[in-house]
């Protein structure tokens, strides 16, 4: 039985796994650079221990140094939170074999899915519909030119390893797709040490929907209904909310059940998500994610269940506390990103909080790790907090959240709290009417 857990994260996700710890009678161990002495779950957990200087490629990001601050504290179980080690196979590989529980997947699905040729080819045998493109990796230009043409253009070409849109370029003809290829090589190679890429049709204008799932080790595996994400800058999200309002009862049902089908085929255990755009009716798959989600507050509004809570119970080895038929989704949930940034130019912001007032009232969450004197380092994302509101209609929602927005203070750092305020003043937004490129075209970007 899980007694101690490690949390190899920092800011808001990792108050957010000490909380969810906290409520089960767990005791926590907090893991810290240098810069985050001061942080609020290293403040507020049993135990922390410093495990490197500032930059996280010499704290965060260093395996050998999380595991040795598991073994010194007696802890038995590691939480990656998101991003950092989160999706290191190698990592989940190394708590395992020093006689830790991983929470998280196995290391052999957290590889398969990190790679985007190999994730696709698994979702195609599950039966799992996905974007048209290369049967894999791309190999020459001619090869290249030879599936453009079979599936037309533009086409997308996406590194095999990437994530937040890099290694990924677009070619309108089949005279831009040499250079696309090289570019997109190129990025790649430089973020994550890999080559690859491959093609896809691009999507001219697609929703963002992912579909939100569990398993645990007794076969059991329930889907949480969507979330529609697509309000995006630069392929990173900035306001997400559950359900979808382009999707209707009958709709998202049936692409949960193909998702559940298909993360029983693979064996999966604990949390996921599968990341699919959505346009004329049709559903693509285009990756999937074994780990939390930045945005999984609005699943837990609509739907009552805690999610961390959940994923520390099937590491345990038990059995999902709820089945298919227990998950009702009541109401409606939007999740603003707000982060130390320049509203318009989006340079981030790091220095020190001199004011935080956090909104509140019914249906109100902040999940946030900030606080007044609270210095912001300039080593990592400028994630201050996640607002999260939550309706018994999409309508009640939004207007509430307006409410949230115009009551939540930060102040001695710039914001991204004066675009979320434009956000939900806009038509699009309320009408719910928008695509992956919306947000872009409102700030004139595209």
């Amino acid at each position: 039985m899980i007694e101690k857990v490690l949390i190899a994260n920092r800011g808001e996700i990792a108050l957010r796994i000490h909380r969810a710890c906290k409520e089960m009678g767990i005791a926590t161990v907090a893991v810290h650079s240098e810069a985050d002495r001061d942080a609020m779950a290293v403040r507020l957990a049993d135990e922390s221990v410093c495990i490197g200087p500032a930059p996280s490629s010499q704290s965060y990001l260093k395996k050998s140094q999380i595991i040795a601050a598991a073994e010194i504290t007696g802890a038995d179980a590691v939480h990656p939170g998101y991003g950092f080690l989160s999706e290191n196979a190698q990592f989940a590989e190394m708590v395992e074999a020093h006689g830790l529980v991983f929470i998280g997947p196995t290391a052999e699905h957290i590889r398969t899915m990190g790679d985007k040729i190999a994730a696709k080819q698994a979702m195609i045998d599950a039966g799992v519909p996905v974007v048209p493109g290369s049967d894999g990796g791309i190999t020459s230009i001619a090869q290249a030119k030879k599936v453009g043409k079979k599936i037309g253009y533009p086409v997308l070409v996406k590194a095999a390893s990437g994530g937040g849109g890099r290694g990924m370029k677009v070619a309108e003809t089949e005279k831009d797709l040499e250079n696309a290829i090289k570019t997109a090589k190129t990025e790649s190679l430089a973020a994550f040490g890999d080559d690859a890429v491959y093609l896809e049709k691009y999507l001219g204008k697609p929703r963002h929907i992912e579909i939100q799932i569990i398993a645990d080790t007794h076969g059991n595996v329930c889907h949480l209904w969507e979330r529609d994400c697509s309000l995006q800058r630069r392929h990173q999200k900035v306001m997400e909310e559950a359900p979808s309002p382009a999707l209707n009862h009958a709709q998202r049902e049936e692409i949960g059940s193909v998702v559940v089908k298909a993360v029983a085929k693979l064996g999966y255990r604990g949390a996921g998500t599968m990341e699919f755009l959505y346009e004329d009716g049709n559903f693509y798959f285009i990756e999937m994610n074994t780990r939390l989600q930045v945005e999984h507050p609005v699943t837990e509004m609509i739907t009552g269940i805690d999610l961390v809570r959940e994923q520390i119970r099937v590491a345990d080895g038990k059995k999902l506390s709820f089945s298919q038929e227990d998950i009702l989704l009541v109401g409606h949930a939007i999740e603003c990103r707000i982060n130390a940034e320049h509203p318009e130019t989006f340079i981030p912001s790091p220095g020190t909080i001199t004011d935080f007032h956090a909104p509140g009232g019914p249906d109100v969450r902040l999940d946030s790790a900030a606080y007044a004197g609270y210095r912001i380092p300039p080593h990592y994302d400028s994630l201050i907090g996640k607002l999260i509101v939550h309706g018994r209609t999409r309508n009640e929602c939004v207007m509430r959240l307006r409410r949230a927005l115009d009551e939540m203070v930060v102040g001695g750092v710039e914001t991204t709290l004066p675009l979320h305020r434009r956000l939900v003043e806009a038509q699009g937004v309320i009408d719910g009417e928008y695509d992956i490129h919306w947000l872009e075209r409102f700030l004139g970007l595209k």
